[in-house]
């Protein structure tokens, strides 16, 4: 199973991107970010042309996130992080696909700090990690993917100073996304390639995409068990330099039939009666 996410960065303007990327890359489950489309905007008839069902979480102007399925209809089980029922924003979705359990999930960048958008940002990561902390409990296996605008440690940026004051790189998002890893996810790219950048993001200002001044912001963290399953793990960096490009690259995994150490598999149905107890 190959398991794509792409913060598309406006799913209507960068369709003929998508639609171009599904049909070379053959991703089975793509989790996309930043959709700024709201509802009937989101362009469900090409999607579904391109042969993939979908699930989405949609927000007018910012915000909004969605689960394809290549040949499928993923399951919706989640279309908002829980722990705050004011929070209006459309963040995170989740959905079974394939015996797996799928979040998208686009992290507040927090910008700018201090002040209440940074606090929002904490507050954020604090609810995801109490979610992971239930879905690990349960035994599930899962995906949490998306651009969780964190840049991990200093290998994950280009030599600069010039980000040094940006929520993205602040010792309170690195602790938190230290404390999900923690819990016993895999972060999927950084494991397959310890030693190498592999940036995702390419700000449009500066030169910094002919410069290669990247980040790397989207994650694929894995659960222990589909850790074992982990086959391959990249970033379609091309996919950053063609017209009308997001900001983003996708970033992947491949995932195999089997684990290299055995470990149940769960169907759908199993998987969400263990989401439902656990509730």
């Amino acid at each position: 199973m190959k398991i794509a996410t792409f913060n598309i960065n406006n799913i209507n303007r960068r369709l003929p991107n998508l639609l171009a990327w599904l049909a070379a890359a053959a991703p089975d489950v793509v989790c996309l970010q930043e959709l700024k489309a709201a509802g009937a905007k989101f362009p469900l008839s090409a999607i579904q042309q391109a042969g993939y069902g979908a699930v989405w979480a949609g927000q007018k102007t910012w915000n909004g996130v969605a689960i394809l399925a290549k040949g499928a209809e993923p399951v919706l089980t989640r279309n908002a992080l829980p722990g705050d029922p004011d929070d209006t924003q459309s963040r995170y979705i989740e959905a079974a696909v394939g015996g797996v359990l799928i979040a998208s999930l686009y992290l507040p960048n927090g910008n700018p700090r201090p002040g209440p958008k940074f606090d929002y940002k904490l507050a954020w990561f604090d609810r995801l990690i109490a979610h992971a902390a239930s879905l690990k409990a349960a035994g599930v296996p899962a995906v949490l993917a998306g651009d969780y605008n964190v840049v991990p440690t200093a290998v994950d940026i280009y030599p600069t100073t010039s980000w040094s004051e940006d929520a993205l790189l602040q010792p309170e998002s690195r602790a938190a996304f230290r404390r999900l890893v923690d819990q016993g996810w895999t972060d999927a790219i950084r494991t397959r390639h310890p030693d190498t950048p592999c940036y995702t993001f390419w700000d449009y200002k500066r030169q910094r995409w002919g410069r290669d001044a990247g980040l790397r912001l989207d994650h694929l963290l894995l659960s222990a068990d589909l850790a074992l399953r982990l086959a391959d793990a990249g970033v379609d960096k091309a996919v950053r330099g063609v017209d009308g490009a997001s900001d983003h690259a996708p970033a992947w995994i491949v995932l195999a039939d089997r684990p290299r150490k055995r470990t149940p598999a769960l169907n759908n149905d199993e998987m969400l009666g263990r989401r439902r107890r656990d509730r």
